[in-house]
C-alpha cells in the first residue's frame, strides 16, 4: 500500500487493523471455550465478564462503542436500542458485539452462538456467515460499488435466505480510536442507504477508507435474530 501524501504508512495500518481483530478473536474463540455465554447469567454479567477476560487476556481497558450483549427477544433490536437486561435460557440464542481496543486501534468483531438444538436458530447462525461471505465477495467483485449498493445487496442476500435484515445500516468505517472522527458527514461512514460514494475510497487526511461488514438476520415472526461483524476491506 506504501504512504499516503498525508505521511501515513497504510501497510503499518493495515496491520494494525488486522492484528487488532485478531485479538478480537481469539477473545471470542476463549469466550466460547470457559462456556462465559450460558443459561441463567443476565446479559449484564456475560457483558462485564466478557470485558474482563478481555483486560485478562489483552490488557484492554476501553472499547469505542457500548459493549452489546442480546439474547432471545433482544436479538431483534439493533445496535441503538438498550432492551431490558435479560436472562439467557436454555434454549437461546444470543449474540455479541464488542468493540475493543488494542493499543488505540479498532477491532469490531460480533459473533453469535445457540444454546440448544433448535434447527431454524442453527440455520440462521450458518445463514449469518454465508450471507457475510457472499456480501464480501460482491464488495471484491465491484471495485465502484458505493455504500448504499453493498446494504442493499446484503438485504437481498438476507431475503434470499428467508430472513429480514435487522439493522439500518450493515457496516462502517473502522480505523484509529476514535471511531467517531474518522468522517464528518456520517452517512459517508456507513454502508447504508444514501451513501452514494464508492467505498474504496480515502478520508479527507488521505487515510485509505477500511470497512467492516455487519450482518443482523432476524425471524420476526419467531422472535429472535443473530449477528456477525468484522473486517471486509482487510483479510488476516
Amino acid at each position: 500500500m506504501g504512504t499516503t501524501s498525508a505521511g501515513i504508512d497504510e501497510d503499518r495500518r493495515a496491520h494494525e487493523l488486522i492484528a487488532a481483530e485478531e485479538k478480537a478473536v481469539r477473545l471470542f474463540d476463549e469466550v466460547l471455550r470457559r462456556g462465559l455465554v450460558a443459561p441463567g447469567k443476565g446479559e449484564k454479567q456475560v457483558s462485564d465478564e466478557v470485558r474482563d477476560l478481555g483486560a485478562e487476556l489483552f490488557g484492554t481497558d476501553k472499547h469505542w462503542h457500548k459493549r452489546v450483549v442480546r439474547a432471545g427477544g433482544n436479538t431483534l433490536q439493533p445496535y441503538t436500542e438498550n432492551p431490558p437486561d435479560r436472562v439467557i435460557t436454555e434454549d437461546d440464542i444470543v449474540f455479541l458485539d464488542f468493540g475493543p481496543i488494542f493499543s488505540d486501534w479498532e477491532a469490531d468483531v460480533g459473533r453469535t452462538y445457540v444454546l440448544g438444538d433448535d434447527p431454524v436458530k442453527h440455520r440462521l447462525r450458518e445463514d449469518l456467515d454465508a450471507v457475510w461471505a457472499a456480501g464480501r465477495d460482491h464488495f471484491e467483485a465491484h471495485p465502484d460499488i458505493t455504500g448504499a449498493e453493498l446494504y442493499a445487496h446484503v438485504c437481498e442476500l438476507a431475503r434470499a435466505r428467508g430472513w429480514t435484515f435487522g439493522g439500518p445500516h450493515s457496516g462502517h468505517l473502522v480505523g484509529e480510536f476514535p471511531h467517531e472522527l474518522i468522517d464528518d458527514e456520517r452517512r459517508h461512514s456507513y454502508i447504508t442507504e444514501g451513501n452514494d460514494q464508492p467505498m474504496r475510497t480515502v478520508d479527507p487526511s488521505g487515510r485509505t477508507a477500511h470497512w467492516i461488514l455487519e450482518v443482523h438476520l432476524v425471524d420476526a415472526e419467531r422472535g429472535f435474530g443473530g449477528f456477525t461483524e468484522q473486517l471486509l476491506s482487510l483479510r488476516r
